[in-house]
C-alpha cells in the first residue's frame, strides 16, 4: 500500500509541480493587478461599505442574507489552513512566505469581487424561490459553454471531497501527533473513523443541532484564537520588530526565490495563501450565490472582505503567534507539531491542548462547508436534484475519504488539494477575466446609486446585460 501511495503521490505532485511552476502564481497575480486596477482598488475604497452592507436583512423573509452566505464560505476558508497551513508555508518556505499570503489576499481581494458578483448576476432560482449558482452557471449562461461548467463542477467536487476533505482529516489526526498517547499507526485511523463518522451523521441529514452548535463555535474560537496570538506577541514584544524584519527580508531574498523556485516563499506563500483564502479559484461563489441581496455587488463586497478577514488577520494570527515565540522553524516541524510547540514554549502544557481543540473545531466545520459546494456542482451536472439513494451514496464515498485522509502522508495530502485547487484556478481565473465587464458595470451601477442617497436596486436592463437573468429582469 505504501508503494502505491508513493506512486500516486509522485504523479499527483509532478502534475501540481508542472501546474505552479509558474502558472498559478502568474495567473493569480496578474489578475489580482487587473482586477484592482480595474476597480481602482476596490480593496480599499470600499472596505468601509463591505462592513456596512455586511449586516443588511435579506429582500426575503427567510431566505439567506449576506452575512449568511458569508458564514457559509467562511466555514469552508476558516479552517485547519489557518493554523497548520501557515506554519507549513513558514516552516518549508521560511517567514517570507507570510508576505507572499498576505500579497495574495490584498490581490485576491478584487478577483473575489468580481467572481462573486458574477455568481450574483447570474445565479438562478429554485422552486421555493431561493437561490443558487456559482461559475459552472456564469460559464453557461454568459459563456454558453455548459461543457466547461461541467467539468468545473466536476472539479469542485474533487478539490472539496477529495482534496480539502482529505488534507483536512490529515491536519487534525497531526495535531495529536505530539501527544503521548499518540501511536502512527492506530491513532490516524482512530481520529479519522470518529471525523468521518460525525460527518456522515451531519450529511445524512441527522445532525443539525450539531452543525448549528460548531456554527456558533467557530466565531468564538476565532476570536479566542486570535486573543491567545495576540498574548503571545505581547509577552515577546521585543521580538516583534525583528519578526517583521525578517519576514519582509525573506520576502525579497529574489537569489533564494528563484534560486528554489518551487520551494522558496513566494511558493509556499501563494499556495498556502490560495488554500486559506480561495480567492480567485471560484470556490466562495458558490456560496455567494445563495445570498438574497437587492443588488449583485452587495455579495461581491462581502466575500472580498472574508478574504481580508481569513487571511489578513487569522493567518497573520498564526504567523505572529509562531514567529514570535522564539522557536525557531524547520521542515521537521512543519504542520501542526511547529504552532503546537509555539504555544508550548508560552503556556506550557496547555498550548497543544488549545492547539488540539481549535483543529478538531475548524476542521470539522471545514469538512460541511467543503461539502455544501459538492451537492451544488451535482445538481448541475445532473440538471435535476439527485435522487436520495444517489446522495447516500455520494455522501458515504465522501466520509470515506475523510477517513482515509487521516491516514495519508504529508506530502500526499498536500499535493492533492494543491494539484486540484490549481486547476480550479487555470479554469476560472480566464474565464472572469473575460467576463470582467458585467461585473464593471455593476459596479459603476452601484457606485451611482450610493451617491445618490439610494439603496442600491439592480435591474440588468441598466447596464445592458444581453443574457436572460431569473432575478434581475
Amino acid at each position: 500500500m505504501s508503494d502505491i501511495l508513493a506512486s500516486i503521490d509522485g504523479v499527483v505532485n509532478a502534475i501540481s509541480g508542472f501546474l505552479y511552476n509558474p502558472w498559478v502564481p502568474v495567473f493569480l497575480v496578474v489578475a489580482g493587478l487587473f482586477f484592482t486596477f480595474r476597480t481602482k482598488l476596490i480593496q480599499i475604497r470600499m472596505l468601509p461599505e463591505a462592513f456596512k452592507v455586511i449586516m443588511e436583512k435579506p429582500q426575503t423573509e427567510g431566505a439567506t442574507s449576506s452575512l449568511g452566505a458569508l458564514l457559509i464560505s467562511t466555514a469552508s476558508r476558516v479552517g485547519t489552513g489557518n493554523i497548520v497551513g501557515v506554519s507549513t508555508a513558514i516552516c518549508l518556505g521560511g517567514p517570507g512566505a507570510v508576505f507572499w499570503m498576505w500579497m495574495t489576499a490584498v490581490l485576491g481581494g478584487a478577483s473575489a469581487y468580481v467572481e462573486s458578483t458574477l455568481a450574483q448576476i447570474y445565479k438562478r432560482r429554485a422552486p421555493d424561490g431561493s437561490c443558487y449558482g456559482g461559475p459552472s452557471y456564469y460559464m453557461e449562461t454568459a459563456l454558453r459553454q455548459r461543457w466547461l461548467g461541467i467539468i468545473f463542477a466536476i472539479i469542485v467536487i474533487l478539490t472539496y471531497a477529495v482534496g480539502y476533505n482529505a488534507l483536512a482529516s490529515y491536519n487534525l489526526q497531526s495535531a495529536f501527533s505530539g501527544f503521548s498517547f499518540y501511536n502512527a499507526g492506530s491513532t490516524p485511523i482512530f481520529i479519522g473513523a470518529i471525523l468521518a463518522i460525525l460527518f456522515a451523521v451531519c450529511v445524512m441529514g441527522g445532525g443539525k443541532r450539531l452543525v448549528k452548535v460548531t456554527g456558533i463555535m467557530v466565531p468564538v474560537m476565532g476570536v479566542i484564537y486570535v486573543a491567545v496570538a495576540l498574548i503571545i506577541m505581547v509577552l515577546n514584544l521585543n521580538l516583534l520588530p525583528g519578526v517583521l524584519g525578517t519576514i519582509f527580508e525573506s520576502a525579497f531574498d529574489f537569489q533564494a526565490i528563484f534560486g528554489g523556485f518551487a520551494g522558496s516563499c513566494l511558493m509556499q506563500g501563494v499556495k498556502r495563501g490560495l488554500y486559506s483564502n480561495e480567492a480567485g479559484m471560484g470556490s466562495a461563489p458558490n456560496a455567494a450565490a445563495s445570498a438574497d441581496v437587492s443588488h449583485p455587488v452587495k455579495q461581491g463586497l462581502v466575500q472580498m472582505l472574508s478574504v481580508f478577514l481569513d487571511t489578513l488577520i487569522i493567518c497573520s494570527a498564526t504567523a505572529f503567534m509562531c514567529l514570535c515565540s522564539g522557536v525557531a522553524p524547520t521542515a521537521d516541524l512543519a504542520g501542526a507539531p511547529y504552532v503546537q510547540a509555539s504555544l508550548q514554549a508560552s503556556f506550557g502544557s496547555f498550548g497543544p491542548v488549545f492547539i488540539a481543540f481549535s483543529m478538531a473545531l475548524f476542521a470539522f466545520t471545514t469538512l460541511i462547508g467543503n461539502y455544501y459546494y459538492c451537492e451544488g456542482c451535482l445538481k448541475f451536472i445532473l440538471k435535476r436534484v439527485p435522487s436520495q439513494t444517489f446522495m447516500t451514496i455520494f455522501r458515504g464515498i465522501a466520509a470515506v475519504i475523510v477517513l482515509l485522509g487521516a491516514m495519508m502522508s504529508m506530502n500526499l495530502a498536500w499535493n492533492t488539494a494543491d494539484l486540484f485547487q490549481a486547476m480550479m484556478v487555470i479554469i476560472n481565473i480566464p474565464v472572469i477575466l473575460i467576463l470582467t465587464k458585467p461585473a464593471m458595470a455593476a459596479l459603476n451601477d452601484y457606485v451611482a446609486q450610493r451617491k445618490a442617497g439610494k439603496d442600491p436596486q439592480f435591474k440588468a436592463a441598466d447596464i445592458g446585460l444581453k443574457e436572460e437573468t431569473d432575478f434581475w429582469n
